[in-house]
């Protein structure tokens, strides 16, 4: 085989994910949902993709599944940590980077003096000079609770 597998995170399993974290974190279902009676229809993918996806999901850890005798998922009973953020049940150090710049922004753009205007505005300016790589190292940093000690 010379050319690659189609790519089926984006199109079939981190949505068939957020529908398992949806569902899990609710308590509609118990916590629990039946992968053909909840995930399919919460899915909005025909069965046979649902079901390779919550395999393809298992298999790297990403979802804890009862099976029954035969080896088939049939309920899902937990998501990983990483799941979670994936699914966007938690955040990400990225994501809150963008948050905050966004605030900064809207801070900016809603003060009510000049003087507040152009401090937002210089703070806005200041988080967009660090860049988005030392901005999530920040934001993985205060999302984990590190706080740098006094030298």
């Amino acid at each position: 085989m010379t050319t690659p597998l189609d790519d089926v995170w984006f199109t079939r399993d981190l949505p068939v994910l957020r529908a398992i974290a949806r569902l899990v974190d609710s308590s509609e279902h118990g916590n629990s949902p039946y992968l053909l009676g909840a995930v399919v229809p919460a899915s909005g993918l025909p069965k046979a993709e649902v079901i390779a996806a919550a395999r393809a999901l298992a298999d790297a850890g990403y979802i804890e599944p009862l099976t029954n005798h035969n080896g088939d998922i049939v309920r899902i009973t937990g998501i990983s940590a990483e799941a979670r953020r994936l699914a966007g049940l938690w955040p990400t150090p990225q994501g809150e980077w963008d948050r905050l710049l966004e605030q900064l922004l809207a801070r900016a753009e809603r003060a009510p003096t000049d003087v507040e205007r152009g401090r937002w505005r210089a703070f806005a300016e200041a988080a967009a000079a660090v860049g988005p790589h030392d901005g999530a190292l920040l934001m993985s940093a205060l999302i984990g609770g590190y706080v740098p000690r006094a030298r």
